[in-house]
């Protein structure tokens, strides 16, 4: 499969259902459970529908979404990121979730970094987003090393959950 991007040490590529057993792994791990929440995908066909009616639903839709990150040389699947277009933000925004043996090695930074380079002048996005929970530090400092700020604490609508949303430029409300 052709990767989207490639770094030094890393490929992105578009998800396929035969990445089933890895999003087992990923959506099961305990920071993926702590920061983003329980999708409640415990088997192979929950795996292959969360791919289907989300990243590739999303490459189908926008051209873009979430995607497999793994390491280059030796292709092990190491985690996701990927570009997002939700109904309720007005511009698209950066995800990504690492599986833990894999954090603080860089590999978050040189991936988001690639992808954030990519919305901008590729996509020709002059603005892009993130959400995270005010406690997941470890994004919050990515977001920021990658050269996003803190634009202001929101909710969707219907939820109470408190978030960050960090943008690319200054957002004029």
């Amino acid at each position: 499969m052709k990767p989207i991007l490639q770094t030094e040490h890393l490929i992105l590529r578009e998800f396929n259902t035969s990445d089933a057993a890895f999003i087992i792994q990923l959506v099961n791990s305990e920071g993926w459970l702590k920061y983003i929440g329980d999708r409640n995908i415990k088997t192979i066909e929950q795996a292959e529908n969360y791919l289907l009616n989300g990243p590739l639903k999303s490459y189908a839709e926008n051209g873009f979404g979430l995607s497999m990150v793994a390491l280059k040389k030796t292709k092990t699947p190491i985690g996701m990121c990927g570009l997002i277009k939700r109904d309720t933000l007005p511009h698209i925004d950066i995800g990504f979730a690492f599986l833990e043996e894999f954090m603080g090695k860089g590999y978050a930074y040189e991936m988001a970094s690639a992808v954030l380079n990519f919305a901008k002048n590729n996509l020709k996005q002059a603005i892009i987003l993130a959400i995270t929970l005010p406690t997941n530090e470890r994004s919050i400092h990515l977001l920021n090393k990658i050269g996003m700020g803190f634009d202001k604490y929101f909710s969707f609508d219907g939820s109470t959950e408190e978030l960050m949303l960090f943008c690319s430029e200054a957002l004029l409300d």
